[in-house]
C-alpha cells in the first residue's frame, strides 16, 4: 500500500470515501423543494451535478491535497489571493451556515408537529419556538466536544436520514406498481421545464444549495489510496448515490401530493401521511416523523462545530478578537458557537415577518445559497490563480488536463455559481413571497452587509489581535 504526501498509510477506499460524501451532501429537507417542480426534477438535479457538483468536488480535492492544513477554503484562498479574501472565504462559509441553520430546524419543527398536531407545520410561532430550542440545545451539546457531537451525528444521519430515504423511495414505487394515479405527469415533455421566465426555474438555485459541502469532504482525499484515480472515482459513485436518493426521493413526493398544495417544510411529512394512509399504516407516522426528527438534528448538530473551527483559525491569524478566539478544555470555540446561536435567533424572526413559513423558508434559502455560491466563486478562482502561482506545490490529486482542464472545471463551477446567484433574485413562481420591494431588499441587503463585515473588521483589525 502506498503512503500518501502526509507520509500516512491511506485508510479509505473507493466506497468509504464515496459514503462520506454522501453523509456529507445527504438531506431529506431538498425533497419537498424540489418536488413542486414535477418531473422535471429530475433535469434540475442532472444540470447542478454537471455545473456544480462535480466541479466543485474536483477541485477542492486538488486543493485538500495541495494545502491540507485546517482552515480550508481560509488556507486555499489565502494562499491564492491573500490573508483579506482568506478571511472573507471563511467567513462567507460560516456565515450562510448560520442563515441555513433556521431553514433545517423549521424543517424540524414542522417534522415534530407530525407527532402531535400536523396543522402546527404551518404555525409561525411553533416553528419559531422550536427552531430557538432546538439549536440553543445543539449549541450547549457542542460545547462537550467533537467526540460527543460526533456521535449525535453518526447514529441520528443512519437512523434518520438513510432509512426515511429509502422507506420514502419504496413507497413512492409501490404506489405506482399496485397502479394508483401518481399527481404529476411522466411524460418527455415535462421532463424539461418552462424557459418562459426566469421565475419558473428559481429552484435550480435550490439545487446547488443541496449539492453544497464537498469541499468539507476533500480533506479526506489525501487519505485515498491512490488519489489521482481513486477520488474521481468515488466522486462518481457518491454523485450517482446522491442523485438517485434526491430524484426518487423527490418524485415520491410529487407523485403523491399536488404541486400546489406542497409545503417546503412539511412536505416530506404530508407524502408520509398520504402514503401510511394508503396502507393503513397511520399508527406509523409520528415513528417516521421521530426518525426524520433525529435525522435533521443531527445534521445540524454536525455542522454546528465545522465551520466555527475553520472561522477559529481565521480569528487566531488576528482576524477577530480575542474574545473569540477563545475555546474550552475541549477545543471548542465556545464565545463564536454563541455568537453565532444569537445571530440565527436574530434571523429566525423573518418567520414573523413573511406571508407563509413556505415563503420564510425559501426567502433564507435563497440568501444562504447566494453567499455560499460567492465563497465558491472564490474557491474556483483560487483554484485557478495557484496553478500558476504555486505550480511545483506537490498535490495528491490534479485535475486532469493540466492547467486547460483547471481552466475548463473551474470556469464551469463559476458559470454556474454566478448564473444561480442571479436567479436568487427572482422570487419562485411556485410561491407567494409576499412584498417584492422586501424580498429583494432582505437579499440585496443581506449580501452586501454580510460580505462588507469581512472587509471591514479585517481593514481595522488590531496587531495584537494575533494569537503568539
Amino acid at each position: 500500500m502506498a503512503q500518501n504526501a502526509s507520509g500516512k498509510k491511506p485508510m479509505l477506499g473507493v466506497f468509504a470515501l464515496a459514503m462520506i460524501n454522501v453523509v456529507i451532501i445527504a438531506s431529506l429537507r431538498a425533497l419537498p423543494l424540489m418536488a413542486e417542480e414535477g418531473f422535471s426534477l429530475v433535469f434540475f438535479f442532472l444540470a447542478a451535478a454537471f455545473i456544480f457538483l462535480i466541479p466543485s468536488a474536483l477541485v477542492s480535492a486538488e486543493l485538500a491535497t495541495g494545502w491540507p492544513k485546517t482552515g480550508g477554503v481560509y488556507v486555499w484562498t489565502k494562499e491564492a489571493f491573500g490573508e483579506r479574501y482568506g478571511f472573507l472565504a471563511i467567513w462567507l462559509q460560516w456565515i450562510q451556515n448560520v442563515i441555513w441553520y433556521p431553514i433545517a430546524l423549521s424543517f424540524i419543527a414542522a417534522t415534530i408537529a407530525y407527532v402531535f398536531n400536523p396543522t402546527l407545520a404551518n404555525n409561525k410561532f411553533f416553528v419559531l419556538i422550536v427552531i430557538l430550542t432546538v439549536y440553543w440545545a445543539a449549541t450547549f451539546a457542542n460545547f462537550c466536544g467533537i467526540k460527543i457531537s460526533g456521535l449525535i451525528s453518526i447514529s441520528c444521519g443512519l437512523a434518520g436520514t438513510i432509512l426515511p430515504a429509502v422507506l420514502t423511495i419504496v413507497l413512492g414505487i409501490v404506489w405506482l406498481v399496485i397502479g394508483r394515479t401518481p399527481q404529476i405527469s411522466f411524460s418527455s415533455q415535462s421532463l424539461f421545464p418552462d424557459m418562459s421566465h426566469v421565475r419558473n426555474i428559481v429552484f435550480l438555485a435550490g439545487v446547488l444549495l443541496t449539492y453544497a459541502g464537498m469541499e468539507v469532504s476533500a480533506v479526506h482525499a489525501q487519505e485515498v489510496k491512490d488519489p489521482q484515480r481513486n477520488y474521481p472515482r468515488a466522486i462518481f459513485i457518491a454523485t450517482l448515490i446522491v442523485l438517485a436518493m434526491f430524484i426518487l426521493g423527490s418524485l415520491s413526493v410529487a407523485i403523491v401530493i399536488p404541486q400546489k398544495q406542497i409545503s417546503l417544510v412539511a412536505g416530506l411529512m404530508e407524502a408520509f401521511t398520504v402514503f401510511f394512509a394508503t396502507y393503513n399504516l397511520k399508527w406509523a407516522i409520528p415513528i417516521i416523523a421521530l426518525l426524520i426528527t433525529l435525522g435533521a438534528m443531527g445534521q445540524v448538530s454536525s455542522w454546528i462545530i465545522g465551520p466555527s473551527k475553520g472561522l477559529l483559525v481565521a480569528a487566531r491569524d488576528g482576524n477577530l478578537p480575542p474574545l473569540l478566539q477563545h475555546v474550552n478544555s475541549r477545543g471548542v470555540p465556545i464565545h463564536i458557537l454563541i455568537a453565532q446561536a444569537i445571530i440565527v435567533t436574530l434571523i429566525s424572526l423573518v418567520f414573523l415577518f413573511m406571508p407563509t413559513v413556505s415563503s420564510s423558508y425559501w426567502i433564507l434559502t435563497a440568501l444562504t445559497i447566494q453567499l455560499y455560491l460567492i465563497m465558491y466563486i472564490l474557491m474556483f478562482a483560487a483554484a485557478i490563480k495557484l496553478r500558476y502561482s504555486k505550480p511545483d506545490v506537490n498535490r495528491a490529486y490534479r485535475i486532469p488536463g493540466k492547467n486547460f482542464g483547471m481552466w475548463f472545471v473551474a470556469v464551469i463551477g463559476i458559470s454556474g455559481a454566478l448564473f444561480a446567484i442571479i436567479i436568487g433574485f427572482f422570487p419562485p413562481a411556485q410561491l407567494p413571497t409576499g412584498n417584492l420591494f422586501f424580498f429583494e431588499a432582505f437579499l440585496g441587503l443581506g449580501i452586501i452587509i454580510m460580505c462588507a463585515v469581512p472587509l471591514l473588521i479585517y481593514q481595522f483589525r488590531k496587531p495584537q489581535w494575533v494569537q503568539k
